[in-house]
């Protein structure tokens, strides 16, 4: 957990150090492990495309990146990243228009983010640009098949083929996989479901234990099709 008081939450980012944010958290946080697992990152230049609270960029130095450039929008997010999380080196920038220079970068990771942008081929474009030869994006967004509807900060969700689809117009895809609960929150129903029917102080105690208690070892990688989140890598050739 952070250091530092945690982010207020807006409904656009997910932040640690919140109980009953905690399920959201630890999925978003199995992403960023599959990611770390998809690529070498070890003495790698790894940028972190809509870095958020700066968990996941922190997660990627921890793995043995020489470098994690964290990028954001939100001036608030990044003076939290440069407090918390020294090992990351924070910058503001449009992510479609990358600060970078062609071919600088051996990883590119964007975790939950594409799903909020307008313009999802030029921020995929400028992820192909600023890739070295050989170089990895890997990209993490929610299901459309299987995410709730209505989220009034995605401008266009995903399903496994659509996402190929925006990744194959400038990169090679090599990859695309499911984040899936493991059997402990698969055996207790529907745990988003029960999580968006009431507010937090309404949640039966089993429920609030629950979350509050949930691991991202409670999250598997399985098939894309039905899957929670979609994991996907793509090279620059």
């Amino acid at each position: 957990m952070s250091p530092a008081a945690p982010l207020p939450l807006t409904g656009e980012r997910t932040v640690p150090g919140i109980w009953h944010e905690n399920y959201w958290f630890r999925r978003h946080e199995a992403g960023y492990r599959m990611a770390a697992g998809a690529v070498d990152v070890e003495g790698a230049v790894v940028l972190d495309a809509g870095a958020g609270e700066g968990y996941g960029a922190e997660l990627l130095a921890a793995a043995g990146a020489a470098v994690v450039l964290a990028l954001d929008l939100d001036a608030s997010s990044l003076r939290h990243v440069a407090r918390t999380y020294p090992a990351v080196a924070p910058a503001r920038a449009n992510l479609v228009q990358l600060p970078c220079a062609t071919g600088a970068v051996d990883v590119v990771v964007s975790s939950q983010t594409v799903e909020h942008l307008w313009d999802q081929d030029g921020f995929v474009r400028e992820c192909a640009r600023v890739l070295r030869p050989g170089g990895r994006l890997v990209v993490t967004t929610p299901n459309r098949r299987t995410f709730p509807p209505g989220n009034v900060f995605h401008s266009r969700e995903l399903d496994a083929d659509e996402l190929v689809g925006l990744l194959a117009g400038h990169l090679e895809v090599e990859s695309v996989h499911g984040v899936h609960h493991g059997p402990r929150l698969a055996a207790a129903g529907d745990v988003v479901a029960r999580q968006l029917a009431a507010p937090p102080e309404e949640w039966p105690p089993a429920l609030a234990t629950l979350v509050a208690s949930v691991t991202v070892d409670d999250f598997t990688v399985g098939n894309p099709a039905d899957s929670l989140d979609l994991v996907a890598v793509a090279v620059r050739g």
